[in-house]
């Protein structure tokens, strides 16, 4: 307690022991034991309150040593059991952290990391089955934990880091890290598939890129075979030199997609010298083949230079294909997926009874030609008022229109369309992209719109001579893209039918062995509301031994999902079920047999030692670990801290302290009330 403090209670003292004998003994005429106790009480309970008021602080102080943190981090990746270093590795971990020495001197803690880096105890966490190497993980764990203290970190590992940032720039550089190099450091021949990059869809018919990174450790010139092979075909094959300067080659192949479905390619690099490790000579990859070609019926009773226009622009998407149709010849829809109704009349009826049951989306363009009364009984997304006086009409492009993503191509400036003058209605639910004018006043009516009714789409354009747009485009900008890229998204978007579901699956159709394997799914009610309380399980069945498993999804967030990242290469399919409703989805996919922690035949030496020169560390190889505990037992930089802990406490704990002065003044209530003396 400060000066300060003591003087205040001895005031306390002096205040409360003057005003209990001037309430008690001063006018007192005889001093009975009743006296004495009741002025004994009275000063107890005044100098409680005064000692509330002061509370005085104790200061206590006591020494600490605190040792300096180390941190031994060991690779716990399944890299290190390949490289025939498990054992060494745990050898070492129990040498550093059971040496007496260090333990007096070293706050020593210990970590392991393979997707994650986590604190362990001992040994039997070490197994080495890790199928990634997230070494720059790292660095941050241990310098959240130790920020405010100087520490130094041990690494046991390869080096070799398969997922994540660069680990070298994870680590502070004024904190010192040691790497014990785990794996053979001897150089070995090696060639190796180190990357492969391909787009995971390819349309049917059309070819697609691939890029391989293939890299080579040795000391001679080696001429070596690429190639890529879809089942036992070999699609792509190219003759590589590789010498000791030239170590790393990018191939760049166009592959054709002829087969529709999950196609896999093997991709393998071969010479005549035998290598040590020859798994990392393959690597496999998959992409899936789709059909996106997109089958047009342009169906029209009249000549028109708007349908080779049409069929031109349409076409110029090599994934479309436009067939020029009479209505008579048009009762057979199945091989199309768009139905695109030029200037109809009431002998397109036919049409649209086959179309009923066949419900394809539907493009109309109207002009000079149409039997607007047809149309109006044919469809509901617009009514019809027409006069049989013909009007031109220009475009306002509508910037809120929001379907899909367009652009304003000069439409203002196009030359007008033809139609007959009338009124039209639109239903709602209808977005026009353009609006029509007459001259420089806008009408309000739609002149291209889109709708959509029951999952089924439609768009409108309401005028003839589109041909006139497609050429003034031309003459503007010196080419047609524009305008068939344009018209391309109105295709795109009848082409697909994105009706809602109750049960929405999401999957790849293809996995790396070793990656996370997550499948996640939602459920919607009748409202298309998401229902939390559904009960979602999932059929996984190996199509190779018929195995069958069976998983519940849990609910994450907004939707369900399940983890399967045990399971081993092959092929699967499954069945996704909602238990109440008995709404299913079924899908399937392949696990590649892939292994990126067998890809390695000698630890990264390189990355290590710009790692030691980053932090001012050092590299070192087992043999060489009795020697380095002895530098670090003797190294001046770290030693143990002696720290004063002072800890403030007060006197008496207030609650006490009021417990105590009620209890004194309810005494000295009761013994006054007792003897007559209120």
């Amino acid at each position: 307690m400060t000066t300060n403090t003591v003087l205040w209670l001895v005031l306390a003292l002096l205040a409360a022991g003057g005003l209990s004998y001037y309430h008690y003994i001063y006018k007192a005429k005889t001093l009975s034991l009743t006296v004495k106790v009741l002025a004994f009480l009275r000063f107890l309970a005044i100098f409680g309150f005064l000692l509330l008021l002061i509370n005085p602080i104790i200061r206590r102080s006591t020494l600490q040593i605190q040792k300096t943190p180390l941190a031994v981090v060991v690779d716990n990746s399944s890299s290190i059991k390949e490289l025939g270093a498990k054992e060494t590795s745990k050898e070492i971990w129990k040498k550093i952290t059971s040496n007496s020495r260090l333990q007096d001197k070293f706050d020593i803690q210990s970590f392991h990391v393979d997707t994650e880096c986590r604190s362990f105890f001992d040994d039997s966490s070490l197994t080495y089955q890790g199928k990634a190497s997230r070494l720059d993980l790292v660095g941050p764990t241990v310098h959240n934990l130790y920020k405010n203290l100087p520490y130094a970190s041990i690494l046991l590992t390869d080096g070799n880091q398969t997922s994540g940032s660069d680990y070298v720039f994870g680590f502070q550089p004024d904190h010192k890290v040691f790497a014990v190099v785990m794996g053979d450091t001897t150089q070995y021949l090696d060639l190796r598939i180190a990357k492969v990059n391909a787009n995971k869809y390819a349309f049917y018919k059309n070819q697609f890129p691939v890029e391989v990174f293939v890299n080579y450790n040795g000391t001679k010139t080696l001429q070596t075979t690429f190639s890529i092979r879809n089942g036992a075909a070999v699609v792509y094959r190219q003759a590589l030199t590789f010498s000791p300067d030239k170590r790393a080659q990018v191939v760049n192949a166009l592959l054709p997609a002829n087969a529709l479905g999950v196609q896999t390619y093997a991709v393998n690099i071969s010479s005549n010298e035998k290598e040590k490790n020859s798994y990392n000579n393959t690597q496999r990859f998959a992409v899936e083949v789709i059909d996106q070609r997109t089958e047009v019926a342009l169906i029209s009773e009249i000549e028109h230079p708007d349908l080779g226009v049409l069929k031109r622009s349409i076409e110029s998407n090599a994934q479309r294909k436009v067939t020029l149709l009479k209505p008579q010849n048009a009762s057979d829809l199945q091989k199309y997926n768009i139905l695109l109704l030029y200037q109809p009349t009431a002998r397109f009826r036919s049409v649209w009874e086959a179309n009923k049951n066949r419900r394809l989306n539907t493009f109309i363009i109207t002009g000079n030609h149409t039997d607007f009364g047809f149309l109006n009984q044919m469809q509901k997304a617009a009514t019809f008022k027409m006069s049989n006086q013909k009007e031109d009409y220009q475009a306002l492009y509508r910037s809120d229109f929001s379907i899909f993503a367009t652009e304003d191509i000069g439409f203002d400036q196009f030359p007008p369309l033809e139609n007959p003058f009338g009124n039209v209605t639109v239903s709602s639910g209808v977005q026009p992209v353009l609006e029509s004018r007459i001259r420089t006043i806008g009408t309000g009516d739609p002149l291209w719109f889109f709708t959509e009714n029951e999952g089924q789409r439609s768009a409108m354009l309401l005028g003839e001579n589109l041909w006139k747009w497609r050429a003034h485009v031309f003459v503007a900008k010196q080419s047609f893209e524009p305008f068939d890229q344009f018209l391309d998204k109105t295709i795109q978007y009848l082409a697909s039918n994105d009706a809602r579901k109750s049960l929405v699956v999401n999957h790849e159709r293809f996995y790396n062995s070793g990656d996370p394997l997550e499948i996640t799914a939602q459920f919607f009610n009748k409202n298309y509301e998401f229902d939390a309380k559904a009960r979602l399980s999932i059929a996984l069945v190996n199509k190779q031994n018929q195995q069958k498993k069976q998983y519940d999804l849990l609910l994450s967030n907004q939707y369900y999902k399940v983890d399967l990242d045990d399971l081993s290469p092959g092929k699967y399919s499954f069945t996704v079920r909602e238990l109440n409703t008995n709404t299913s989805y079924s899908g399937a996919f392949e696990v590649l047999d892939f292994n990126i922690e067998k890809q390695f035949v000698n630890p990264n030496m390189d990355q290590l030692k710009q790692l030691a020169q980053h932090t001012q560390g050092a590299v070192f190889v087992p043999n060489q670990i009795d020697q380095w505990i002895e530098k670090w037992i003797a190294d001046p930089n770290y030693q143990p801290i002696q720290k004063e802990q002072v800890v403030k406490s007060p006197l008496i704990e207030w609650t006490w302290l009021l417990l105590m002065i009620t209890a004194l003044l309810a005494a000295e209530w009761f013994i006054r009330k007792y003897n007559g003396m209120l």
